[in-house]
This record gives structure tokens, sequence and C-alpha cells, in this order.
């Protein structure tokens, strides 16, 4: 696997190294061991699939808090998305800074996103599934979300059109308050 870090510290483009023959290929996703040595969280509780219907759907931006915060693999199995994910750790230098990567069913990139980061994503096809695994279990109690269109962001969403649920929606708008009031990493 090939590990190249974002401009967001701690979080990860992981990109299988393939080995092809006439069938096609073989590629690891994962090993706790090289995930260890790159200094990144490899405890995996849960698995989960995202499926999205149509093009232009958008879910985001959501988190855990401590002390369930999770770390996060994702990865587009089938169609494609605008992955996104911003710093939200206090301490961090890029705190509030986003980073999109757009992953697909052909390109086989994988996401690490660490603890304290928000994650949404938009679906670029109908008929788009995406793959999670976390390092925590999910806790209704400490789910979080911030705003996907938050000036204090400013994410370029590639697409106009957008289906969102009302939840996200009701998410804080931390530019007003220029504090992470209500989406405090614990």
């Amino acid at each position: 696997m090939k590990f190249s870090e974002t401009k967001l510290k701690g979080a990860y483009i992981i990109e299988p190294q393939r080995l092809e023959d006439e069938r096609g290929f073989f590629a690891r996703t994962f090993c706790q061991k090289e995930f260890e040595a790159h200094g990144l969280n490899p405890r995996i509780v849960q698995c989960n699939i995202s499926y999205n219907k149509h093009k232009g759907t958008l879910r985001g931006m959501h988190y855990q808090a401590a002390p369930m915060a999770e770390a996060k693999l994702v990865s587009c199995s089938r169609g494609a998305i605008y992955d996104v994910i911003i710093d939200l750790r206090p301490e961090s230098s890029t705190q509030y800074q986003w980073l999109a990567e757009e992953l697909n069913a052909n390109n086989f990139k994988i996401l690490y996103i660490p603890e304290g980061f928000a994650h949404g994503f938009q679906t670029l096809e109908d008929d788009t599934e995406i793959y999670y695994q976390m390092s925590e279990f999910y806790s209704p109690e400490h789910a979080r979300g911030v705003r996907w269109d938050d000036s204090m962001f400013g994410i370029e969403w590639p697409l106009n059109s957008k289906i969102i649920s009302k939840k996200d929606k009701t998410y804080p708008l931390i530019g007003k308050t220029k504090s992470c009031i209500g989406c405090k990493i614990e």
C-alpha cells in the first residue's frame, strides 16, 4: 500500500498496490502493521455501507465526540464521490481547514480520516456505494456534525444539485460564532 499524507496532518490517501495478471489484480486495503508503522489507528470495530440512489446526494459533515471519537477508512465501491474532511482538532495548525478527494470504483483510493475530523461527501453518480471501516462503535449520544455550507470552511462542492437530510441541514454554523460551540470535540 502507498500512504500519502495530505495537507491536513494525520489524514492520508491510501492507494492499494496491485499485483496484476491476466485475471485482473489483487491488492491489500488494510494491514495493521503498516498502519501502525505510519502512526495511524489500526483499530477496526465496525464496517458500514452507504448506498445513495441519486447523483448530488450530500451527506455530512459528521463526527463523534470523545470518548467515542473515531478514525475512519472510507472507500467507494460503486460510482464516485467527492469526499470531504474538515480538521476540527483545537490543537491543530490546520484547524477548520478542509480537503477533498475523489474516490471512485475505478481508482480504488482509500481516505484515512483521523479522530477529530468531520467527514462528508457528495455523490458524483447515481447508484453510488461507500464502504466505511470505523475505529469506534456508533454512539448516538456522541454523534455530532457541522454544516456542509458553513462559510467558515468555504467548501467548494462540485454539484449545485444537493439532496440533503433535514438533520444535516440543522447542524450549527461555526462561522457565525468563530468557535466550535455545539460541535466541540470533547
